[in-house]
């Protein structure tokens, strides 16, 4: 059997990245925390050695002119408005992602999100206005209410090691919101001397789009085209073209690929495997790309980009500020500092507290995070962290003295929340194990993925069946992937509270014998040997010919003729194909797929992470969800 280890580091097989996109969204988001830290540590350290340079620098005219016409913006217009349109691209794929397939998937789990992230918005700029309330610094309100969610993310990892995935899951869905009625406050508030062709234009453009996207139209230069169009016109309409980013982010559908898109997929590079044709080579990579939803394949291509360059260089080009004593004394005496950062280390976690608290109790419990009150005031603390948005609302609201004060409160309110945050955390930590998981994890009913439970009277089974936590497994025999986990399960299977199922699912078009050995294993079964048959099978999994099934069959001191005289009347194809319609049921395409106690483990399947996932689920467990 080819070694294929190192080939998707442990990740479920067809999928990779694209397997669990939110997964891949929150690992991206901590690493790139690092670099854009990096990159204002360097602004600041740029402005303050040789302010006249860092300042000429961003200032410097480029121009892209055809025939006649010409645009011209200096480096850090370009920046703010142009490759920024990206970052905001993927603000809104992930946002659609969220709806798509996401928790906010079950419609009556977006109230919260909403009302907390509206909120989040409103008391922070509440708090900056009692400041600054007719003051000169009183039209810059906007720069109060926006959480950066890549920067707190990444420091949540940090000052918060070892909480749980869903604690990043619900601040992120909660922040989302925020993030997109930023864009909306940027279009309205702070776009001036609004031209209305080009908005016209701009629109129409936008209309094309959806309409596309609506008919799944999958030329991808089209959208480029009107993507720069629509952005050209909102540039010259007046209103701040990074909306254009968002726009179209949320016209990208997100869905998980189906088996039979795969299924004819590979069809269509065998085609091209016995005739090599520039045409087959085209009908091949056209027919692997549209199995993967616009909305992946778009997050796959930018999201990397946008957090790891060009919000960095966004850091870069606008986090100088020049600092001395004296103007720190002035700044942290301004309304705007002062406003600033008490609206978000404040605003933040009042708001978010306040609504989860509210709506919890006046709908008797029916609307409620989905994560302990720990993890709610923790989300609020680190949702204090606003550095992106604000600081492009603040490069447009302020300038001279103004800007450089916002930049201060901006950078004191990331510093004072991530020390808030990492109290709180740590005070959670300190509790006994069941108050810990109830304060992180809180007690709301999950959303379940497996579609079928398990049934002890009909699935295969390893360990006791009053184990609080149940690891599923969709695997096909002759997969090489289902041979690498078996190992890990295996080490996995060591521990007393947990049962192992194995169901069918032979992937028969890359897989010619997979399906047969399936129906193997189940004669096996109706012999009381199916988990010895399994073994064999995945420890043997390039010798899977006739001969070699009778042989293991004899090894295992079967009655052969029963078990050939099954499997050549497809006894138990019927049982093999209940298993691959639930697969189909919850959403799996590839192998291997694990659900833990229903709920899809995306990711890595090496023993670590999946002994971390386990933990959490038997904390979980424990945990009596309360019903509203």
């Amino acid at each position: 059997m080819a070694d294929v280890s190192g080939l998707l580091g442990g990740r479920t097989n067809w999928r990779r990245e694209f397997a669990a996109p939110l997964r891949a969204f929150l690992r991206t988001e901590a690493g790139s925390s690092g670099v854009l830290a990096a990159a204002i540590v360097v602004a600041l350290l740029w402005a303050n050695v040789a302010p006249g340079l860092y300042d000429e620098v961003w200032r410097t005219e480029l121009s892209i002119g055809l025939g006649h016409d010409e645009l011209g913006l200096d480096l850090r217009e370009w920046i703010n408005s142009g490759l920024m349109t990206l970052f905001f691209l993927v603000v809104g794929l992930e946002a659609r992602r969220e709806f798509d397939l996401g928790d906010l998937r079950e419609r009556s789990r977006f109230v919260l999100p909403m009302l907390a992230g509206i909120a989040g918005m409103i008391v922070p700029v509440l708090i900056y206005l009692a400041f600054n309330a007719g003051g000169p610094g009183s039209h810059g309100w906007g720069v109060a209410m926006s959480t950066d969610t890549a920067l707190a993310l990444g420091l949540l990892a940090l000052v918060g090691r070892g909480v749980p995935d869903r604690v990043r899951v619900f601040l992120l869905t909660v922040f989302v919101v925020d993030d997109l009625l930023a864009l909306v406050v940027i279009a309205v508030v702070y776009s001036e001397n609004i031209r209305l062709m080009p908005l016209v234009l701009a629109l129409s453009a936008f209309a094309v789009v959806l309409a596309l996207s609506l008919f799944r139209v999958r030329k991808a230069w089209i959208y480029v085209i009107l993507g720069v169009l629509i952005w050209a016109a909102l540039l010259e309409s007046g209103v701040d073209p990074v909306v254009a980013g968002l726009a179209i982010g949320l016209t990208a559908p997100a869905y998980s690929p189906g088996r039979e898109e795969l299924e004819e997929a590979t069809g269509r590079f065998r085609l091209f495997r016995e005739q090599p044709t520039p045409e087959l080579a085209r009908s091949a990579t056209v027919g692997l790309t549209t199995t993967i939803s616009p909305n992946e394949r778009l997050q796959y291509l930018y999201h990397p980009w946008t957090s790891y360059l060009i919000v960095p260089l966004f850091g870069l080009a606008n986090a100088g500020v020049t600092i001395d004593a004296a103007f720190l004394g002035r700044a942290f005496t301004s309304p705007i500092t002062l406003g600033i950062l008490l609206g978000y280390v404040v605003g933040k976690p009042v708001a978010v507290i306040t609504v989860s608290w509210l709506l919890e109790r006046l709908t008797a419990g029916r609307i409620r995070p989905g994560v302990g009150w720990a993890a709610v005031a923790g989300s609020g603390t680190i949702a204090g962290i606003g550095f992106t948005v604000s600081l492009l609302i603040a490069t447009i609201a302020f300038d001279g003295p103004q800007l450089a004060e916002a930049k201060v409160g901006l950078l004191s309110a990331v510093i004072v929340a991530s020390a808030i945050t990492w109290a709180v955390f740590r005070a959670a930590k300190l509790l006994s194990p069941p108050k810990k998981a109830m304060a992180l994890l809180g007690d709301a009913e999950q959303l379940v993925d497996l579609t079928d439970p398990v049934d002890p009277e009909r699935d295969h089974i390893r360990g006791p069946e009053t184990a609080s936590v149940t690891l599923v497994e969709y695997g096909d025999f002759e997969c090489p992937y289902c041979g690498i986990a078996e190992p890990v399960v295996r080490d996995l299977l060591h521990d007393d509270d947990l049962r192992y199922v194995w169901r069918h699912l032979p992937l028969t078009d890359v897989h010619p014998r997979a399906q047969i050995a399936a129906e193997v294993a189940e004669a096996a079964a109706a012999q009381g040997a199916f988990w010895e048959m399994h073994d064999l099978l995945l420890a043997n999994q390039d010798k899977l010919q006739p001969k070699d099934l009778i042989g293991y069959a004899e090894q295992l001191g079967l009655d052969t003729d029963r078990l050939h005289d099954d499997v050549k009347r497809h006894v138990a194809a019927a049982r093999v194909a209940q298993d691959v319609e639930s697969a189909d049921t919850s959403g799996v395409s590839g192998t291997p797929t694990f659900f833990i106690n229903g709920q899809r483990h995306y990711g890595a399947y090496d023993v670590d992470t999946l002994k971390q996932a386990i933990k959490v689920a038997r904390a979980r467990a424990k945990i009596t969800p309360r019903r509203g």
